[in-house]
Formats: structure tokens, C-alpha cells, sequence
């Protein structure tokens, strides 16, 4: 579903992200792990073209990820929500649902709305919404096109409680339905329960990558936990 290739990006002579490869299967919830600079964010803004690569080849679903037809499988929920000032919440969906052909899309919107708790917030305007409340409506206008790549760049940064744990639910529903996903988080647990497979970044650099059973019996005959881990292959040398 999801090939890179070599991936390189440089701002000036400094790489953010240094000649790095991997591939996502049909299905597979990946996180992607590192501290804050770690790469996490270029990586995931240079595959959905939001940034230019450097050097490198990246391929969604067998066709290059800068084309249309690349666009139509996969969504992205950024780690700083933006939404139009002057939509209200409501009209963000009908926009979303336009630029995708979404039929039916009215009963989809209810269902994501009573999800999140944006019932009463649907005549809101955009600009009028906290970080908290613009996440949410990032994340239903990401679910309406039902694609079946998803890229989620910090997705629990702002969200309540209950927020995070439908967002939680909704990875595990979007993965029975064969999806693939890729979540990018310095925050371990917000994926350990919900990942098949983790890799880990440093420095521009991926140093783990390994399915979650694997790592975590290899931590367990360590006597280490998957957070210790962590935090010994992105320690300072």
C-alpha cells in the first residue's frame, strides 16, 4: 500500500531525513516512534506531498505519491488541525464530501459527529473551534472519504479522554476493515495497543523496526519494557 524508497530531505546541508526505506502491507497499523526533530513529521509530510523531497521514490497503492490517483487512497490528519475560519463544521464535511464524490455522506457525518461529540458544534464556524474541537473535525473530514491509507501525525495531541480512546477504537475498526495506517507519536502509549509493528527514528534515521510481538519478547527476556527500549535506541551517544 505504502512504498519508500531511499527517501532524502535536506534543508540546506542539514538532513531531516537521511536515505531512509520501508514499506506498508494492506492492513497494517505501523507507529512511527522518535523524540521531538527525531524526522517523524517531514517523513510523513514528504509522502503526502505537502513537502519536496530530496532524493527518493514514493509509491501509494503502485502509483507515484504526487498523483491523483495516489490523492484518492489516502488521508491525512496533520499534527496542527487547520480548518477553514468561515466553514462551519457542517460545511467542511459537505466540502470533503464533494471534492470526493462522497454519496450518502449526510448519514456518515451523523455517525462521526455523535462519535466525537460535535452534535451541538455543527453550525460552529471554523475559526470559532479550540485545537481539541478543530482535531476532531480533522479527523471525521479525513474518515468520510473512507480511504484506505490513513496518516496520523500526533492524533492525541489536544483530544479529551473520551476522544482518545474513540480514536483508538476507530484504528482497531479501520484495521478489521483491512486499512492501513501509519501514526506518528513520541508518546509510546498511544500506540502500544493498537500497532502490529513499530518503527522507531532518530536523527533522521530509522533504528527499530519490528513487529510489536517480536520487540516486546525481546524486552521481556531483557527484563525491559517496549518504553525502555525506546529510550535506549534514541539516547545521545
Amino acid at each position: 500500500m505504502l512504498e519508500v524508497i531511499g527517501l532524502v530531505k535536506k534543508y540546506g546541508k542539514q538532513n531531516a531525513v537521511n536515505d531512509i526505506s520501508f514499506s506498508l502491507q494492506g492492513g497494517e497499523v505501523v507507529g512511527l516512534l522518535g523524540p521531538n526533530g527525531a524526522g517523524k513529521s517531514t517523513t510523513m509530510k514528504c509522502i503526502v506531498g505537502l513537502l519536496r523531497k530530496t532524493a527518493g521514490e514514493i509509491y501509494i497503492g503502485g502509483h507515484d505519491h504526487l498523483s491523483v490517483a495516489a490523492k484518492r487512497y489516502f488521508s491525512y490528519i496533520p499534527e496542527t488541525p487547520s480548518v477553514y475560519d468561515l466553514l462551519t463544521v457542517q460545511e467542511h464535511m459537505q466540502f470533503i464530501a464533494q471534492a470526493y464524490a462522497v454519496p450518502d455522506w449526510k448519514q456518515k457525518a451523523e455517525e462521526l459527529f455523535e462519535y466525537y461529540d460535535l452534535n451541538d458544534k455543527k453550525d460552529k464556524l471554523g475559526r470559532d473551534l479550540s485545537k481539541g474541537m478543530r482535531q476532531k473535525v480533522s479527523i471525521c473530514c479525513a474518515l468520510l472519504p473512507d480511504p484506505q491509507l490513513l496518516f496520523f501525525d500526533e492524533p492525541m495531541i489536544g483530544l479529551d479522554p473520551k476522544a482518545i480512546r474513540n480514536t483508538k477504537k476507530i484504528f482497531k475498526d479501520l484495521k478489521a476493515q483491512g486499512k492501513t495506517i501509519l501514526v506518528s507519536t513520541h508518546l509510546i502509549d498511544s500506540v502500544e495497543s493498537i500497532a502490529d509493528r513499530i518503527m522507531i527514528m532518530k536523527d533522521g534515521n530509522i533504528v527499530g523496526n519490528d513487529t510489536l510481538e517480536n520487540l516486546k519478547r525481546q524486552m521481556v527476556e531483557a527484563g525491559y519494557s517496549l518504553e525502555d527500549l525506546f529510550l535506549e535506541l534514541t539516547k545521545d551517544e
